[in-house]
């Protein structure tokens, strides 16, 4: 475990020199890459006893609302894409969401589609939003400072006002995938697969944080968001042979598992067991495919990285399990996708250990990515800041 924490804790340091957070390089920021970096300096906050990485995690979260929050340096339009004056900005720096931080501009109102450009243009994703909704919310239950959570909520109706709409001639929601960068039009129209799913259980984890202070803690609450969410969540079309999405359906099942044993979740709800189900039929396929059994130039890595950290939240959801006296949290439906997915669990270990090869590392295929990958790499190694939900201080 210290061997793990320490290379985690050298992924990150090298990171937050390289990309501005600690020292004078100018500041790079990804939405993506941030969220996870706040949640692994939390992580080895408790990890070491050192408050040194909380402060680092305060330090990146006012950076990333810094840049991301406002207009790009090569954009007419100046100050925070929600339009606030600078001193309602700062007080609100979410309520007009977060850039993605890519390279070029945003498609233009009536430039044509380009869909391999589109990759590398600016603007917002909601499945980012949500990563740092959570970010946000784990410092908030780290640190007591609740401002957090509430800035996670007023992102979260920011996102559920833009990215959810009707279609002409329907009466069922849809999502838009990716929207422009103040929000006023979509970018991309086709939903996300699992965006409906990240949205009702990020909501639930929100608005629990916030019920569990006294006085609850001021901003928007998220019913109707969670509920427009859950209608849209197509249970039975959950599974994906992408290693990305298989550890997001993985880490949403332990975020249920974790907010149904705190009381903030319906112990009826099946969505667990769902989520399970679905991640055993995808991981059979994806290990099905060659993938990885391929060099390193041929595999992207932080793809992976996200199939690691879901097969860790397996490993939590047994031992939970194992001690759940009650059997309520963790019933019998999902004990039994739980003991199907335990088969699994070293494949996580091997993504690790084979992105721990240094030669590995010197590949284009992750120094192309190196941000990411490193971020992500020191997840997979010390998972507990991005996958416990800590009691509400």
């Amino acid at each position: 475990m210290q061997d793990r924490t320490e290379r985690a804790l050298g992924l990150m340091m090298r990171f937050a020199d390289r990309t501005g957070v600690m020292s004078t390089c100018p500041s790079r920021r990804y939405l993506w890459t941030d969220a996870f970096a706040v949640c692994n300096f939390l992580g080895l906050a408790t990890a070491t006893g050192e408050a040194r990485y909380t402060e680092l995690a305060l330090r990146l979260v006012e950076r990333v609302h810094g840049v991301l929050g406002r207009h790009r340096a090569d954009d007419v339009r100046t100050g925070w894409i929600s339009g606030l004056s600078p001193q309602k900005g700062e007080a609100h720096p979410t309520c007009g969401g977060l850039r993605i931080g890519k390279l070029l501009p945003e498609r233009g109102p009536g430039e044509a589609m380009d869909e391999r450009r589109e990759w590398d243009r600016d603007g917002q994703y909601f499945h980012y939003l949500t990563k740092w909704m959570h970010a946000l919310d784990q410092l908030a239950r780290a640190t007591g400072q609740m401002m957090f959570n509430v800035w996670a909520r007023e992102l979260a109706e920011a996102a559920h006002r833009a990215f959810v709409y009707v279609p002409p001639g329907s009466g069922a929601k849809r999502m838009y995938w990716k929207a422009s960068i103040d929000l006023s039009r979509p970018q991309v129209a086709s939903m996300g697969h699992h965006d409906p799913l990240d949205g009702v259980v990020t909501c639930g984890q929100l608005d629990a944080t916030a019920a569990r202070v006294h006085p609850p803690a001021p901003g928007p609450r998220l019913a109707t968001a969670a509920a427009d969410f859950a209608a849209m969540l197509e249970r039975r079309q959950l599974a994906t042979a992408d290693p990305l999405g298989l550890g997001g359906l993985l880490v949403d099942a332990y975020r249920v598992a974790q907010l149904t044993q705190q009381g903030a979740w319906s112990r009826d709800d099946d969505l667990l067991e769902t989520l399970l189900a679905a991640a055993v039929a995808g991981l059979q396929h994806y290990l099905r495919q060659p993938d990885l059994r391929s060099p390193a130039a041929h595999r992207l890595a932080f793809r992976e990285f996200g199939l690691a950290i879901g097969l860790a939240a397996v490993e939590r959801m047994q031992e939970g399990a194992r001690h759940d006296s009650e059997g309520g949290s963790v019933t019998a439906g999902p004990r039994a996708r739980l003991a199907e997915l335990a088969r699994y669990t070293r494949v996580g270990e091997e993504i690790a250990s084979f992105w721990l090869i240094p030669e590995h590392r010197q590949e284009r295929s992750w120094l192309d990515h190196e941000d990411i990958n490193d971020v992500m790499l020191a997840t997979t190694l010390l998972p507990e800041g991005f996958l416990v939900l800590q009691p509400v201080h």
